[in-house]
């Protein structure tokens, strides 16, 4: 086994303010940054301790769900939810399930949101300046950005697609389910690595459904999935439009967009016009 780089995972100091013993095994997804001890998740959240504090204390509250599993958050012996930069959770069992698991995917964040619908507004999601919170701003109009060279074609396109729509029903949401539902034999559905944004809830389902137009082969109903809102053409512009500019905001002004990226959201928002115009 590749021993990994000191700065890569939590220091035995931390392991023991949280009670955790083992071997730091490095896990698939999180950014790269989620390591995995004895029966805990690690993660690296430096420059992020009000939000994970935040998220820590909600996840206590929550009340038990047959819908749904959340990793509770552990505490070091001190009552902290961050130690030295680190985070730590429950580790959950399952497998990431957008391919075959569209459905349920959809079924477990929509069962996540209406636990969450009287959760205020955390005061943290203006202060955010990372890729993602940027990309989220520039879908709803609320801030402008000038991307990538190889995305303007695309990002243009959308732009002009883009129609206001009312932000009716906001509330707390996950706007990253994709990959981050996890399913298990026997066992409700697992939401993990919440990233929480203030929107409509079916704004996260159109995250889905865009994820699924950009990476995937998903079903052909799955674009039609939240077809009876009003606005659901709306919803999966402004998802699109938050997958390139986040794409756009982390490669850096001076950066180039992945090979192929440009064509990719063509074809999706091609998609989007096209069959929902049909309908």
């Amino acid at each position: 086994m590749t021993e990994l780089p000191s700065n890569a995972v939590p220091s035995p100091a931390v392991r023991d303010a949280f009670g955790v013993s083992g071997t730091p095994v490095l896990l698939a997804g999180g950014q790269g940054r989620s390591v995995l001890v004895g029966g805990a998740v690690f993660k690296a959240v430096k420059g992020a301790e009000d939000e994970v504090e935040w998220a820590a204390s909600l996840f206590e509250r929550l009340p038990p769900s047959s819908d749904f599993r959340v990793p509770l958050p552990l505490r070091a012996t001190d009552g902290r939810s961050v130690v030295d930069g680190w985070a730590a959770g429950a580790f959950l069992t399952g497998e990431p399930g957008s391919q075959g698991h569209w459905a349920g995917v959809l079924g477990a964040g929509r069962a996540f949101h209406r636990a969450l619908r009287q959760v205020p507004r955390p005061g943290f999601l203006d202060r955010r300046t990372h890729p993602w919170a940027v990309a989220d701003r520039v879908a709803w109009g609320e801030q402008d950005v000038d991307v990538v060279e190889d995305l303007h074609a695309p990002y243009s396109a959308l732009l002009e697609l883009r129609r206001p729509v009312k932000q009716e029903g906001a509330q707390l949401i996950h706007g990253d389910l994709t990959g981050n539902v996890l399913f298990a034999a026997d066992e409700a559905p697992a939401v993990i690595d919440f990233s929480p944004y203030w929107r409509p809830p079916v704004f996260a389902d159109a995250i889905v459904v865009a994820d699924g137009l950009l990476w995937f082969d998903p079903p052909s109903d799955l674009l039609t999935g939240g077809s009876d809102h009003p606005d659901w053409q709306q919803m999966l512009i402004r998802a699109l439009l938050f997958r390139l500019v986040a794409h756009s905001e982390s490669v850096g002004s001076s950066g180039r967009a992945q090979c192929g990226e440009r064509e990719r959201y063509g074809r999706a928002t091609d998609i989007v016009v096209r069959r929902l115009a049909a309908r």
